[in-house]
């Protein structure tokens, strides 16, 4: 029963930041719900393993990132997007207060993406971050270096654009 118990202080402590992060990897509050599950399910089978090394927020982390990536590639998931509430007109484009970093992670490759996450929100370090998505430091690097590039563009046009 001790099991249960460290699991369910583990779960009580860090689920919300592992949905935030999974928020940030997918966009979508409902999805990164099912990674969150995901990722609590597949760390629950090794807890022991994991608890007795010590690494369990570093497990968690490399489980949700490696099931965002797995569910990034389904083929479902390129067909439909889910969305809260449908426009009532098309939006060709958004005033700046419509913009956040919300939505220009959303614009960037799932790639670009999870390495801007790990390096940015999660303060992960380059060596850290190649470890867990099993990259070169080299490729974690561009990826972070082009992300960045992307993130500036998109907020800067948003930003920007109305000005004189």
């Amino acid at each position: 029963m001790d099991r249960d118990r460290e699991f369910g202080a583990f779960v009580d402590a860090r689920a919300r930041v592992l949905r935030r992060t999974a928020y940030l990897l997918c966009g979508d509050w409902h999805r990164a719900e099912d990674l969150v599950q995901t990722a609590l399910t597949k760390l629950y089978v090794a807890w022991p393993r994991v608890r007795r090394d010590g690494a369990v927020d570093a497990y968690a982390r490399k489980v949700l990132v490696r099931a965002a990536i797995d569910e990034s590639r389904r083929g479902f998931r390129r067909r439909e997007t889910v969305v809260e509430t449908l426009p009532d007109t098309p939006v060709s484009g958004g005033a700046p207060a419509d913009f956040d970093v919300r939505d220009a992670l959303a614009a960037l490759p799932p790639g670009q993406r999870t390495v801007v996450v790990l390096r940015y929100w999660e303060d992960l370090s380059v060596t850290e971050t190649a470890r867990l998505l099993g990259r070169t430091e080299g490729t974690v690097k561009s990826q972070a270096a082009k992300g960045l590039a992307s993130l500036r563009q998109l907020l800067g046009r948003h930003v920007f654009e109305e000005q004189p």
